[in-house]
């Protein structure tokens, strides 16, 4: 492996002084980069055919793991140090040992992505990159195909969405969806179900929406819920029974919910 011990470098620039937004044009107009934390993370992103630029990595966490991790990517620099020296260069304590600065792939066309599958899931304007990876590992979980974003979303490969997903941004399939997303699914056949509390409400539990064949859940903002113009065009509004005077969990909790009670 291509170890480096001599710090700092040029190259760890990347690590440093630039924030989500910056990273993700780094490379304009081609996609640019993302910063996966841990080893879990990072090998899942090597197995989804994500390609490695560099890694920094804590001198103690190195072992036999090192050369299996990069054993396709062997010309990748490794740079070892200790947690004071990489907490100085990238800003804030490294808790996990250690950080990739891996190259963005093309996002697939939505249509393409969907066909042949049979449990989708929408995510419209979900603005926490913590719900957003946490919805992705429930979906990995519950045996939902694919998931779906509006341009509201905050980005699955931004750093904490993949922490917190462990590395299931790189296996749940994934893409962003236009304006026109549910004319789309409707022409692809999918019952479309909108969570959200009404008087039009059906359980989740509800015979009709697990029977469908092919079935799209549609999960809305933390704070305003499904856009007025999706919410209209749903097939079905759909909310989960609660007792207690509980109207709503967060929307990655509901999202579990939802994704076990709907699975195919």
């Amino acid at each position: 492996m291509n170890r480096k011990t001599d710090l700092p470098a040029e190259e760890l620039n990347i690590y440093k002084n630039r924030n989500e937004s910056q990273l993700f044009h780094y490379f304009e107009p081609e996609p640019g980069i993302f910063i996966a934390e841990s080893p879990n993370v990072i090998e899942r992103a090597i197995k989804g055919g994500y390609e490695p630029l560099s890694v920094l990595m804590e001198e103690k966490y190195i072992d036999n793991e090192l050369e299996k991790l990069f054993s396709a990517h062997k010309d990748t620099p490794i740079y070892i140090g200790d947690k004071v020296l990489f907490s100085e260069i990238i800003g804030f304590d490294m808790s996990r040992g250690m950080l990739s600065a891996m190259r963005r792939k093309e996002n697939p066309d939505y249509r393409a992505l969907c066909k042949d599958k049979k449990r989708i899931a929408i995510l419209n304007d979900i603005e926490n990159p913590t719900n957003v990876g946490a919805i992705f590992r429930s979906a990995a979980a519950l045996d939902f195909d694919c998931i779906l974003l509006t341009k509201g979303c905050s980005d699955p490969l931004y750093r904490r969405a993949c922490r917190v997903s462990m590395g299931t941004v790189f296996q749940v399939p994934w893409s962003y969806a236009d304006d026109y997303f549910m004319d789309y699914l409707k022409e692809a056949g999918f019952t479309t179900v909108g969570m959200a509390l009404s008087e039009n409400s059906v359980s989740i539990a509800d015979e009709r929406l697990k029977s469908q064949d092919k079935l799209a859940v549609i999960l809305g903002n933390e704070s305003v819920g499904i856009a007025k113009e999706v919410l209209d065009k749903c097939d079905y509004i759909a909310k989960i029974p609660m007792s207690n005077d509980v109207d709503s969990l967060n929307v990655a909790a509901a999202g579990a919910v939802i994704f076990w009670e709907l699975r195919k």
